[in-house]
């Protein structure tokens, strides 16, 4: 597991590890929203097997993640070497946090409700405004979430 501590590939101080995941975070919305236009096609199963899958591969980079900020010795390390005062990123790392695990919850809460509504043939159907609702939402909180970890990356590494 050495290389993930390797320097990274996007040219800037940050390790192979924070790199592979400030790319997966910025391209999350884009495969959340390719999965959202199955449903648009009325394509329901390729739709929630592929919100399934991403929640799942999700779980996994966030754990590859944390695995690696936990063996390097935690932000503190990152932060010291960056231009922005470390107050700063605070702020910018907690407020990330919050959206973040906010998101998470909003996506999940999404795809276990729809996982029982589609068992009790409440959607495709009765269910499926609301569920077009949540789906909005839990898509809103992950876009929000890859700005701002987005933006832990610009502060932790490119200023």
């Amino acid at each position: 597991m050495n290389y993930m501590f390797q320097p990274g590939f996007l040219g800037t101080r940050a390790p192979f590890f924070m790199d592979f995941f400030v790319i997966i975070v910025a391209l999350l919305p884009l495969f959340v929203a390719i999965a959202i236009s199955f449903a648009k096609k009325r394509n329901y199963h390729s739709h929630a097997f592929t919100h399934t899958v991403l929640f799942i591969l999700a779980v996994i980079v966030i754990a590859y993640f944390e695995y690696g900020i936990r063996m390097s010795g935690g932000y503190e390390g990152f932060a010291k070497d960056s231009s922005v005062s470390y107050n700063y990123i605070v702020y910018v790392l907690i407020f990330h946090i919050i959206v973040a695990v906010i998101g998470f919850f909003v996506w999940g809460h999404t795809l276990i409700s729809a996982r029982k509504d589609s068992k009790k043939r409440t959607l495709p159907g009765l269910y499926s405004p609301s569920h077009k609702k949540a789906g909005k939402r839990a898509f809103l909180w992950i876009v929000f979430t890859s700005v701002t970890g987005i933006w832990v990356y610009i502060v932790l590494f490119m200023v």
